[in-house]
């Protein structure tokens, strides 16, 4: 998927300072650059990375439009206004993508420009980024077993309890004159405390775990009311914050209804009620192509990829673990591919040979890093299929105790039924 990518267009007015007048056009976001282009010929009057900006303020043309200034390094200063919907919601969504340009990649875009980036570079952040996804949704699924775990201790606890019901009405059902009821008054011991307190120690972990934040620009009525934020995917929710890190909203699992994936950088959640207005945020950010991922795991069933994001559907295995191991499978076949085809040549030719493969592939210390890489992606994707079979054979513990005791309760609802 390439990185630059639309993430958003606006229309505007562009000043053209060779002819001093405005134009009018639409001004398109991506992840690297920015892009002027006319209404009628389509014309790009500019075109820029953000890397090259070094200044962008709001400011006023003769001192009656509201506009947005751009200053670039060579101190060239672009005019934008009739900002639609607002001045303010583009400045914040342009300023929020320059910003985490220079601090997710300082000084990356001079070298870039000078020195393209090598086969063994492209390899290793690609299973950097494989690594991080996988590690996340292992930290989604550890808390996931832990919800089995709780909800087989309460279905033990519910079947202790219809043991209990169960000895009461059969001393109900006996006179107390019974010679042989007295057996009946002899009670199991109590283990209601440590039970409780493993509940507890559960329920604070699933609370605080923090699988990912990142900064985000918000709006949640209008895409004129724009606000820079955060957001926070929990094992438990998602949490929306403001710049100052204070609580807007906070999403249980649970209450999340539908999350719609409008472009790779661009989300909105939505929360509906009967009776009264739906909440819903939607979300713009730089390392939303992070949190994506994370998302298509714990929400599954909820989450939609529209016609611009569908090219962050997965089509390779449902399962994250054979995704990780097929991920690793390949990329150390490749690795040791070219390990092997580099000391295959011989005499001037073959060393010649050799150095045009070392470049065009890895070096040693690029495969060596691979396999470091590739050790961690094999064992976590071993342990991800291990707890996913524990997990389904919790599921059948659950299915086969929640049977046993809907069977119990209706037994005991009919005999109620006849003391009554």
């Amino acid at each position: 998927m390439s990185r630059d990518i639309c993430v958003h267009t606006w229309p505007c007015s562009y000043y053209l300072e060779p002819e001093k007048r405005w134009v009018s056009g639409k001004l398109s976001l991506t992840s690297l650059s920015l892009k002027f282009a006319t209404d009628k010929t389509g014309t790009v009057l500019a075109s820029f990375p953000l890397s090259s900006i070094i200044e962008i303020k709001k400011e006023a043309s003769h001192f009656i439009f509201s506009s947005i200034t751009i200053l670039e390094k060579d101190h060239i200063k672009h005019w934008f206004s009739s900002l639609q919907p607002s001045r303010n919601a583009v400045f914040n969504i342009i300023e929020h993508f320059w910003r985490e340009l220079l601090l997710s990649q300082p000084g990356a875009t001079v070298q870039a420009s000078s020195t393209p980036l090598t086969k063994g570079k492209e390899l290793t952040g690609l299973m950097a980024c494989s690594q991080k996804r996988l590690e996340d949704t292992a930290k989604v699924l550890h808390h996931q077993g832990e919800q089995f775990d709780n909800i087989i201790q309460g279905l033990d606890k519910i079947e202790s309890d219809l043991d209990v019901a169960d000895r009461l009405l059969t001393e109900l059902e006996s006179p107390s004159w019974w010679p042989f009821s007295s057996k009946l008054w002899k009670t199991p011991p109590e283990t209601k405390p440590t039970e409780g307190a493993s509940v507890s120690s559960s329920e604070a972990f699933g609370k605080e775990g923090i699988v990912i934040k990142i900064p985000a620009v918000i709006s949640q009525k209008t895409e004129s009311h724009v606000k820079p934020g955060k957001l926070i995917i929990l094992v438990s929710g998602l949490e929306v914050h403001d710049s100052n890190s204070m609580l807007i909203h906070r999403f249980e699992r649970d209450d999340v209804d539908d999350i719609k994936v409008h472009t790779p950088y661009e989300i909105s959640i939505r929360q509906r009620f009967i009776g009264k207005p739906d909440i819903s945020f939607r979300l713009i950010s730089a390392k939303m192509p992070e949190v994506i991922p994370i998302l298509e795991v714990q929400f599954s069933k909820k989450i939609e990829f529209l016609e611009d994001a569908l090219m962050l559907r997965s089509t390779g295995p449902s399962s994250p673990a054979e995704k990780g191991y097929l991920t690793w499978h390949a990329a150390s076949g490749l690795v040791d591919c070219v390990m092997r085809q580099e000391p295959s040549s011989s005499g001037s030719q073959g060393g010649q040979t050799q150095l045009q493969m070392s470049e065009q592939f890895i070096s040693e210390e690029e495969a060596q890093e691979l396999r470091q890489i590739l050790k961690k992606l094999k064992s976590l994707a071993l342990d991800t299929e291990t707890e996913l079979e524990r997990q389904d054979e919790a599921l059948d513990v659950i299915a086969s105790s929640v049977d046993r005791a809907a069977l119990t309760i209706d037994k005991h609802n009919r005999r109620m039924k006849k003391l009554t």
